[in-house]
């Protein structure tokens, strides 16, 4: 499975902005954006004091690329996504955002069991999660309104999940998903609207993107 191996801090830096990659780190002084506030690279420093260029092109570009790097997804995959979303009925921006929502890993995310995407990517790859009561180890998995994602009996003696419930609960939930902490399970209730999926994101620009 190709993955991105390489520091993922620089990708918030390229993007100016925190992707939050890195869960509650990036929360903290160590926050690579909040230590450096420049581009990564050789002229990343000298570069915030040139004009940056403000194309549609550019704008396009890093809307596709921050949506992208935010949910872990290389290109191939993210073309795919928008591909598919042609398809559907409806908003071709909307419906690419809720597909990408609609990933398990994201799931977990969302549910608050666990820090980042890169975090339910590798808890779910490790086979800890179960959806309608089978056992999954895809990631990219696209789940539908009225699954169910719990953690696997096997995996609830491991010490990550023995004190989960208590610090899943310090994060909300969005609307659209139900989740029993007792159980360490949720419920997808319905797909994501556009209010409930992260404002930052111009699904706009990725479809002009796209459109050339």
């Amino acid at each position: 499975m190709a993955k991105y191996r390489g520091p993922v801090c620089k990708l918030c830096r390229r993007e100016g902005e925190k992707l939050f990659l890195k869960g509650e780190r990036c929360f903290t002084p160590k926050c690579a954006v909040e230590r450096h506030a420049y581009a990564p690279g050789q002229h990343g420093k000298s570069s915030q004091f040139r004009r940056k260029r403000d194309s549609d092109y550019n704008r396009q570009l890093r809307a596709k690329q921050k949506a992208r790097r935010m949910y872990g997804i290389l290109e191939r995959q993210f073309r795919r996504y928008y591909e598919v979303s042609l398809q559907r009925r409806g908003l071709t921006g909307l419906n690419l955002l809720q597909i990408l929502e609609s990933r398990l890993d994201n799931v977990v995310f969302r549910l608050g069991y666990a820090d980042s995407r890169a975090q339910a990517r590798l808890l779910v790859t490790h086979g800890h999660f179960v959806v309608n009561g089978r056992r999954t180890d895809v990631p990219s998995m696209l789940v539908s309104p009225n699954d169910v994602v719990a953690v696997r009996d096997e995996s609830r003696p491991r010490t990550y999940f023995k004190d989960l419930a208590a610090v899943a609960e310090e994060h909300n939930i969005p609307g659209w998903l139900s989740r029993d902490l007792k159980n360490l399970s949720g419920t997808v209730l319905r797909l994501p609207e556009r209010s409930e999926i992260d404002g930052t994101l111009s699904e706009q620009l990725i479809v002009e993107y796209y459109s050339r």
